[in-house]
């Protein structure tokens, strides 16, 4: 029996469950105060990190200022995770000390373990504190719970049902059901138990959430009876998908109905969307001008929110995110290979001024304004298409087939590929999946064609300008649900493919 064990959970959960959101997120910590204690304890306690900084030649005592500490070298899977045992990355080399498991396939499909134990769900448990209490306002709404992500050792599923019992337990009225990724049991609990509640949350990941609701109104499930609302993670979405999924389910209030949690296997929740950076996100998706001088590029990130005294962020010249934070396996300046940036809570402010938008007063008198710093983060860079020297995003094309009369009739997947035509001529073409029992025809393929080239042209300034007008509609090919060449069932879905032939 490990006392020490004992006292560390008793701890974590008697100063959460007794600690008011406000008092959690309150303002006054500088960034030294938080990081430089957490790089020192690591430097001291954790048998790999200490190797790490040995190898380098790096005196940890040395290490008294922040900039010192940025100019620490940065760890990733590669150089740090992938080079020590479990054991040796945790805290005094002690692997028993954490008390579950999870696994991440990762982009490789190689399993990643990584160990955590109940002080760091507490931490994570924040992220959903604030979008329960923000958002959805279920301090005082009775609220189920319905966990979508997939169980098992997978990340996703189990933690989220962990974090939501632990608001439960707080005094929240939320009762937790995990029907997983099941989609026969999902719209079971919800027409079973869905009206003994005020309010009912489904979480998941977006593509799967969008599967259900559209496979539950096929069922005659009164989604808008159950006053729906969603929690989502693991991918970025547009604002017409948001406005969407609201129509379909019945939600009317974009800003308050639904957030997007940034998680990640390595260290759990890193920030969440609130109130007020989804009111700004549809600001910036309306006038796409400032969205590229604030972001750099010609789609939309997602843009959270984040508590600074439970992460700290960096963002690399290269336009990569860099984080600290402690976890199972504390985390020193981990190069996440996140695309994306930051930016503090006045200075987004005053760059909405610039461009006449004041987003407190959409949400005068609301919840969810919080003076927090802003991060945002895109897909990974390699998931494009080059197109006359344009890069193309799927973010570009999602908006295109979001519009009704195209919505209607597509599950939302698709491949973006360039291809040469025997003559070598370029040519962009989007691949699209009908949705079940819906039929290929032309005038279909048209619709789509000048739906995506208009949103291109919009949303895409490189697109507009240095592809020739006469190139700028793309070729569609639509494809049966679930067609094997390309949206095979089960197999993680790609937006891209490389350059080929036809």
């Amino acid at each position: 029996m490990h006392q020490e064990q004992t006292q560390r959970a008793l701890a974590a959960l008697q100063k959460f469950y007794t600690t008011s959101l406000d008092d959690i997120l309150a303002d006054g910590h500088n960034d030294e105060d938080i990081v430089l204690p957490l790089f020192h304890q690591v430097a001291q306690h954790v048998p790999a990190y200490r190797d790490f900084l040995k190898e380098r030649h790096i005196d940890a005592a040395q290490v008294q200022s922040l900039e010192a500490f940025e100019q620490l070298p940065m760890i990733t899977k590669e150089n740090y995770l992938r080079r020590h045992t479990l054991a040796d990355l945790c805290w005094r080399g002690r692997l028993e000390n954490c008390d579950i498991m999870a696994v991440s396939s990762g982009s490789t499909g190689a399993p990643t373990f990584w160990p955590r134990f109940v002080t760091d769900e507490v931490t994570v448990a924040a992220r959903f504190e604030q979008i329960f209490h923000d958002s959805f306002e279920a301090d005082h709404k009775s609220t189920l719970a319905v966990v979508c992500f997939a169980l098992g050792t997978w990340v996703g599923g189990i933690y989220t049902m962990n974090c939501c019992r632990h608001l439960a337990s707080k005094g929240y009225p939320i009762t937790v059901v995990a029907p997983g990724n099941n989609k026969v049991e999902i719209f079971r609990v919800v027409t079973e138990l869905g009206a003994s509640f005020d309010q009912v949350v489904l979480l998941g990941y977006p593509p799967f959430l969008k599967d259900a609701i559209d496979s539950g109104r096929a069922r005659d499930v009164p989604w808008n009876q159950y006053n729906i609302k969603l929690v989502m993670a693991g991918e970025v979405f547009s604002e017409e998908w948001r406005d969407l999924m609201g129509e379909r389910a019945g939600m009317n209030e974009p800003s308050f109905d639904s957030a997007s949690l940034y998680g990640t296997a390595d260290a759990g929740v890193l920030g969440n969307e609130t109130p007020l950076s989804i009111t700004i996100r549809r600001f910036l998706a309306r006038t796409p001008e400032a969205a590229r001088q604030l972001f750099g590029e010609s789609r939309l990130p997602t843009l959270v929110q984040y508590d600074p005294a439970n992460r700290y962020f960096e963002s690399t010249s290269e336009g990569t995110l860099l984080f600290s934070g402690d976890n199972g396996i504390p985390l020193i300046r981990y190069h996440i290979a996140d695309n994306g940036g930051l930016m503090n809570y006045d200075a987004m402010l005053e760059f909405l001024r610039a461009w006449n938008f004041d987003p407190l007063n959409e949400l005068s008198g609301r919840r969810g304004v919080r003076p927090l710093p802003f991060v945002w983060v895109f897909g990974r860079s390699h998931f494009t298409v080059s197109y006359y020297g344009a890069n193309i995003y799927p973010e570009n094309i999602t908006v295109g087939l979001e519009q009704s009369g195209i919505r209607e009739w597509v599950t939302g997947k698709f491949v973006l590929q360039a291809i040469e035509n025997q003559n070598r001529d370029r040519i962009l073409q989007v691949v699209i999946e009908l949705a079940p029992g819906e039929l290929i025809n032309k005038q279909r393929q048209e619709s789509a064609a000048v739906s995506i080239e208009t949103h291109l042209k919009r949303l895409n300034s490189e697109f507009a300008h240095y592809v020739p007008e006469g190139q700028h509609r793309p070729q569609i090919e639509l494809r049966p649900f679930g067609d094997a060449d390309y949206f095979p069932p089960g197999v993680k879905h790609r937006y891209t493919r490389a350059l080929r032939e036809f």
